[in-house]
């Protein structure tokens, strides 16, 4: 019963969140009207390839499948080791006040300067310096994103091989669909439920022909790094798509897919009504570094996640129809993804019967988090009646699906980095689409090379430049906010949370990691220690640049108010 009283009780939390918080972060902090023109409508910006004004309900589905990918399932899974009272804790009060605030956010700024990704609104807000250094931590973040969700993505098709057919349908299918939808400028609902009804039908012909690589590679070689180097070689081609042809299309399946998955995750879970089988708080698991300040960075994506305002500024408010519509996918959008992290959670934590054996261990928790949920996700389904191959095929479709959407969007955005940084540098090569898309996802492959064993450092990398990227974005709308006169605290204490919180995390794991170079007990390698480094390093830059923008600012509020006097 207790299971059921917190999903009740978090999801009313939820609900509150997005009718009255973020009603006021809209009116009154951002003051948006849906007379304000969106870079969509703009004649000089329109070209129906990246700028395209859509339906608020399909970008609501490119923008959700976008930022839920396989993050806020791995976070939660993984943190469910501290316990699940800290996990629930921080991600639904993380999600209202600080996740929801900056997705939102960072949607409104771009779409009021023409669209601008995050990186060229610190020019514009801030100063040029700011936008070199967002730039450098975007691509660190976007190359650990890649490697890290190839690698999940491989793993699930490793050990789910029925998953590996139905997911290379659904691209088939998108693509069609897309095609139809943009030449015959038909509605897109029907066929994209009617292709969800396909997929599920193709979990069948999965289960039956399952598809394994171990018998055509050996077993000498690794399956799992050969699914993840094909599948970055496939979110390079993806990302050179029109955004039309692959991207919606399937960005809109998904969120159908994740609705029907998601209403059925909570009916089997309502039917089952289990106890949980971790504990409340487990402060001293094997290994695992301290519950504070690691937790913050464990669980990213189902709190707060500064890719997500990558995704709201460099495809969604190109895409925005209504500015208006701005708080309904923005802060709407995050709480959905809160709501998978808060179902990742209670699937394991409920979900395995056996917990303390899955989570003895740290580094083994860890690489096997995305496993661990379609395993307890799956038994939630098994009590809607279906075998337990096709109820594990179906989350680890519906994990790989989203997984999949966020590296297509990630390989992009790294693309418009890499084209953004060949133009400020004067370097004409990088302005081509095909190199740019090489150096984009190339550097990715050695991360993925390396194997299991520096999975969580990856997953600990991936966190805390993630956080550093959202603690720069709100440091943004800070800026902006002060500059016109808007309250500032919404933004302000979530800012120098995620700084303060990610400094010391990041912290503690390069003197850990080094601490253990060379041990048994050693999980990370040297590349992780040096990215590790320079992440540190950016953050210290990061926290700089805050203090000399807060002294302009208040310099340049004290020369207005003497002229006023």
């Amino acid at each position: 019963m207790a299971v059921l009283i917190a999903c009740v009780a978090l999801s009313l939390f939820y609900f509150l969140g997005y009718r009255g918080y973020s009603r006021i972060i809209s009116q009154k902090v951002f003051g948006l009207s849906d007379d304000e023109r969106t870079p969509a409508h703009d004649p000089n910006l329109r070209d129906d390839y990246d700028y395209i004004p859509t339906e608020r309900h399909i970008l609501w589905g490119h923008h959700y499948t976008s930022i839920a990918g396989a993050a806020p399932i791995i976070g939660p899974t993984v943190a469910v080791i501290w316990g699940w009272g800290p996990a629930l804790f921080w991600i639904v009060f993380g999600t209202i006040f600080i996740g929801a605030v900056h997705d939102f956010g960072a949607l409104a700024l771009s779409a009021r300067n023409d669209g601008q990704t995050v990186g060229g609104l610190a020019t514009s807000v801030i100063n040029p310096r700011v936008h070199i250094l967002f730039q450098i931590i975007v691509y660190f973040l976007v190359w650990v994103v890649l490697a890290v969700f190839a690698f999940a993505i491989g793993i699930l098709f490793d050990r789910y091989p029925a998953s590996v057919i139905p997911v290379n349908f659904e691209i088939i299918v998108a693509i069609l669909i897309g095609f139809t939808f943009k030449k015959k400028k038909g509605g897109i609902l029907i066929p994209s439920i009617l292709a969800l009804i396909s997929l599920y039908a193709m979990v069948a012909v999965g289960v039956i022909f399952p598809i394994s690589l171990t018998p055509l590679i050996g077993t000498e070689s690794n399956p799992v790094i050969v699914w993840a180097i094909l599948l970055l070689i496939y979110s390079a081609i993806a990302s050179l798509l029109p955004v039309w042809l692959l991207l919606q299309p399937r960005d809109y399946i998904n969120s159908h897919q994740l609705i029907v998955g998601l209403i059925a995750l909570l009916l089997g879970l309502f039917i089952l009504n289990p106890e949980m089988n971790a504990p409340v708080l487990n402060l001293h698991p094997k290994g695992a570094p301290p519950l504070f300040p690691i937790i913050f960075v464990t669980i990213a994506c189902g709190a707060i996640s500064g890719f997500h305002g990558l995704v709201s500024s460099g495809t969604t408010s190109k895409q925005l129809n209504k500015m208006g519509d701005a708080r309904f996918i923005g802060y709407g959008g995050m709480l959905g993804e809160g709501t998978l992290a808060l179902i990742a959670t209670l699937a394991v934590a409920a979900g395995l019967p056996d917990w303390g054996t899955e989570y003895a261990e740290w580094n083994e928790s860890g690489v096997n988090a995305i496993a661990n949920f379609v395993s307890g996700a799956g038994h939630f389904l098994e009590a809607l009646w279906l075998p337990s191959a096709w109820a594990q095929a179906v989350v680890a479709i519906l994990a790989i699906s989203f997984a999949a959407t966020s590296m297509d969007t990630g390989a992009r955005i790294q693309r418009l980095i890499v084209t953004e940084i060949g133009i400020a540098l004067n370097i004409p090569p990088l302005r081509n689409r095909y190199i740019a898309t090489l150096v984009a996802v190339g550097p990715a492959i050695p991360l993925v090379m390396a194997g299991p064993k520096v999975w969580l450092p990856l997953w600990l990398l991936f966190g805390t430049t993630n956080q550093l990227i959202g603690g720069m974005t709100l440091l943004i709308l800070f800026v902006y906010l002060y500059r016109n006169g808007k309250p500032l605290l919404h933004v302000a204490i979530p800012m120098l949370f995620l700084v303060t919180m990610t400094t010391a995390a990041m912290l503690y794991s390069i003197v850990n990691w080094i601490g253990t170079l060379g041990t048994e007990g050693a999980s990370a390698n040297w590349m992780t220690i040096l990215i590790g480094i320079a992440i540190l390093l950016l953050e210290i830059w990061v926290i700089i640049e805050a203090i000399v923008i807060l002294k302009k600012l208040r310099k340049e509020r004290q020369h207005f108010s003497g002229k006023g006097a």
